[in-house]
């Protein structure tokens, strides 16, 4: 009698829906899931990182089970266990005798390249789903991509809602615009008073895992508790449904402003179940869409929300497998200063840095402006390697996979790739900065200077980085004022930026790689 069909199911692709089980006959299907040490260690994730994980892993064997399923679970810590995928997938081909082993493609190059090697190792027929759990499939991206020269998400962002009729009139956008960014920039004010959270409180499935943890993973990034993050689907749609019915509405107007020990603030945290497989997009785009119909929410907030799942989520995971794995090798800056320490350890005197980089350490996440223009902004203008910046943003947030990890941070925020994703690099002074926040007020910089002994360094080495890549951004469009202003400098005012952003450098334990 030939044996089940195998189905591997990987710690991000906890989806009822996912495509390898989907047609597959209960009584005929052994399903497969691994906790490995390979997987935990590539690099060295936050504790609730690895937390959220194993623990949403355990959940979704239980909801598998108790729909009918048969589950075969390796724990991490299973006197039997291999310590890798190919090993754990080995170890159940000689125990179960599959016929056929049904996967759905990974969500990064390095786990793919393992599948298609299974090929070649396995004694039976590997078969590798597309993950269809997004809304454009790798064609369709490479079908626009290859119709444009810029590769620009606003241009993708749009073809995206024509194509699925989100926020739509007719052919034309709904309230007559495609983008409300311009709208989406208020400063928080002193009197605002952010909305309360949904969280969860850990089960006793949950605890066994943080117990592990502690054992297991004691030197890793982060703190472990409190670990506020639900673990299952119900956990999942009850942040979704508290998101979309208390905090949508505030979600627009606020949704770049930074104020200290808020690090929630009118921010969906959805993104955490999203990239797990507890949370669909389509049905995210679909419900806020309808908060908006209704008349619950803002146009500004809706489009907001909707054009960061609809339009950069899409976007940059088409990219990051539209581009292949050379993407990861340029640095277009020619970066070369390793990261400093006060990153994993969040000992800072810069009040921003410190404040994000305190919530990165107790959360596992600051949100996105937090992310592009502080923590990202800061490793742009002290000229770090994008490889040391690409590694940590994969080990310290909860929600970080290479696929969306990678484009944002290479891209994005470090212009590594010279103008794939963004138009001009984000850099920014300390201007931005108290514009957008309360960090500067009790600060013990002086947000106003470039040259004193007690200037922001995010003012001195804007400026440095201004001035050493003159020449390299010059031809940029969106950049030509600024690089005019800093090859017309006079040479006075040029030695003393640079001499002082030499000394602030020294002053963080900045200094080239070694490597």
């Amino acid at each position: 009698m030939p044996g089940p069909v195998l189905v591997p199911i990987l710690g991000d692709q906890l989806s009822r829906q996912i495509a390898s089980i989907r047609g597959c006959a209960k009584d005929d299907t052994l399903i497969l899931m691994m906790e490995v040490w390979d997987e935990a260690t590539y690099v060295k994730h936050h504790k609730q990182k690895i937390a959220l994980i194993f623990s949403a892993m355990r959940h979704f064997a239980d909801e598998l089970r108790e729909a009918g399923w048969t589950v075969d679970y390796v724990t991490l810590d299973d006197i039997d266990n291999a310590g890798s995928f190919t090993g754990e997938l080995a170890r159940a081909v000689e125990d179960h005798s599959p016929r056929l082993i049904r996967v759905v493609e990974a969500g990064e190059w390095r786990v793919r390249q393992m599948m298609e090697d299974w090929r070649e190792e396995l004694p039976c027929e590997v078969e590798i789903r597309p993950d269809d759990r997004f809304i454009a499939s790798h064609e369709r991206f490479a079908d626009w991509a290859e119709g444009h020269k810029e590769l620009r998400m606003e241009y993708f962002y749009r073809e995206m809602r024509q194509k699925t009729g989100l926020l739509m009139e007719g052919d034309s956008p709904a309230g007559g615009k495609w983008n409300y960014d311009q709208d989406n920039r208020k400063r928080l004010p002193k009197s605002a008073v952010t909305p309360q959270r949904w969280f969860c409180q850990p089960d006793q499935v949950t605890q066994d895992v943080l117990d592990m943890i502690t054992h297991r993973f004691p030197d890793n990034f982060g703190d472990l508790e409190p670990f506020v993050f639900g673990v299952t689907r119900h956990d999942a749609e009850a942040a979704r449904d508290a998101f979309m019915a208390e905090i949508l509405p505030g979600f627009g107007d606020y949704q770049d402003a930074m104020a200290k020990d808020e690090p929630w603030m009118w921010h969906s945290i959805l993104s955490i179940y999203l990239n797990v497989g507890l949370l669909d997009p389509l049905d995210l785009c679909e419900r806020a869409e309808a908060e908006w119909k209704c008349g619950r929410a803002p146009l500004n907030a809706v489009e907001g929300f909707i054009r960061q799942i609809l339009g950069w989520r899409e976007y940059v995971r088409g990219l990051y497998w539209w581009s292949g794995p050379k993407y990861a090798k340029s640095n277009f800056l020619n970066a070369q200063n390793a990261l400093p320490d006060f990153y994993w350890t969040g000992e800072t005197d810069m009040a921003c840095l410190a404040d994000a980089l305190g919530q990165t350490i107790r959360h596992a996440y600051t949100h996105h402006i937090q992310r592009l223009m502080i923590t990202g902004n800061f490793a742009l203008l002290a000229g770090i390697h994008p490889d040391h910046v690409n590694d940590w943003y994969m080990s310290v947030y909860a929600d970080a996979y290479e696929w969306v990890e990678l484009p944002n941070t290479h891209g994005m925020a470090l212009f590594a790739d010279g103008g794939v994703i963004a138009s001009k690099p984000y850099a920014a002074s300390a201007n931005y900065i108290n514009k957008m926040s309360d960090y500067c007020a009790g600060c013990r910089y002086n947000s106003k200077t470039r040259t004193d002994e007690d200037s922001c360094p995010f003012n001195t080495l804007y400026w440095d980085f201004l001035i050493r890549h003159s020449q390299r951004l010059q031809g940029n469009p969106r950049m030509s004022l600024l690089m005019k202003n800093a090859i017309k400098m006079p040479d006075r005012e040029r030695d003393l930026i640079q001499r002082r952003a030499r000394t602030v450098l020294k002053s963080l334990n900045i200094y080239p790689t070694k490597d």
